[in-house]
């Protein structure tokens, strides 16, 4: 853990991800003050991993001072009740209360909200939306999701809905937003793509080793690879296709993208806000401003931390 500035009352934020697992403790304007962060016990499933939120949060709390915990979870909560209802990636966090769960173990209260909820709240208010409303925000990783801002407050539609940008349909055979544009689909366009065409950058640059391919993207790119272009641009149409639909149905005033793959960066934002337009009835153009996040994997923890300061608690003492 790594403490920044002086102790300091404040509240935490909690990102519980596939993967990686963030806290981060932050003041009311939403200024990290410390972080800790530890890879997820995946073989132990959701229940180990549960057990090394709880050691984060007393870590963190002991050297913070904490009013409440926000916890962003990467899968569908039940927000209201704060519990899990499942996780599409580890075993073991099906109906599990986490908010009352983890309020027992760190006599704080405690709010849950999905992850990306807690990222499209960060960037709406401190990072690349700010200022503007309605944001829409979206997260392009191992998974693909969305959130909704309007007023500051996370839009949730009526439970269980939530902003499910990742299962929009792409076309009627049942593709989604998730099967073409996820990190391991994109991974798997180009491992596909590559052994068509081994002479080039692309091919070169990913190897023989499966599994993060797209990270090479903005290199092929920077090489002018026909390859890694073609990859681009037919991931930036089916995100301009799918972001049409939240175009027509909320008109937002800023589009946000996050999540591991946005930081291919500049080459893909271009590409989707410039396919964007042929997909937007003419009365809504020119298309809103499409941007990057700017609070990068800080986005879900602060979220999580502007959540706790906010008094929407289920489990408050």
């Amino acid at each position: 853990m790594r403490i920044m500035g002086e102790r300091a009352r404040t509240y935490l934020g909690v990102e519980v991800g596939g993967t990686k697992l963030q806290i981060v403790a932050a003041d009311s304007s939403g200024r990290v003050i410390a972080r800790w962060r530890q890879a997820a016990d995946r073989a132990g499933g959701g229940r180990a991993i549960a057990r090394q939120i709880a050691a984060g949060v007393e870590l963190v709390a002991a050297e913070t001072g904490p009013l409440a915990v926000g916890v962003g979870f990467g899968g569908p909560v039940d927000w209201k009740a704060g519990r899990i209802c499942r996780s599409h990636q580890i075993e073991g966090w099906e109906d599990f209360p986490i908010g009352q769960w983890l309020t027992e173990h760190s006599g704080l209260p405690v709010v849950v909200e999905n992850d990306s909820n807690c990222a499209a709240l960060a960037e709406a208010t401190l990072g690349a939306g700010a200022g503007l409303d309605p944001v829409f925000y979206f997260n392009l990783g191992s998974g693909v999701g969305g959130g909704i801002v309007i007023g500051g407050d996370v839009y949730h539609g009526l439970a269980p809905g939530e902003a499910e940008f990742g299962h929009l349909r792409l076309d009627r055979t049942g593709a989604t937003v998730e099967s073409r544009c996820s990190g391991w689909a994109v991974d798997q366009r180009i491992r596909a793509l590559s052994g068509a065409q081994p002479e080039g950058v692309l091919a070169g640059l990913i190897g023989t080793n499966p599994g993060g391919e797209s990270r090479h993207l903005a290199e092929g790119i920077e090489k002018r690879d026909p390859l890694a272009r073609q990859v681009i641009d037919e991931l930036a149409d089916d995100l301009a296709f799918a972001l049409s639909h939240a175009v027509h149905l909320m008109h937002p005033a800023v589009i946000v993208m996050g999540g591991g793959l946005s930081l291919i960066g500049e080459p893909l934002r271009h590409a989707i806000a410039e396919a964007l337009p042929k997909y937007v009835m003419e009365a809504f153009l020119p298309a809103m401003p499409l941007r990057l996040a700017k609070l990068a994997e800080d986005a879900v923890p602060i979220g999580a931390a502007l959540l706790a300061g906010s008094g929407r608690m289920q489990n408050a003492k």
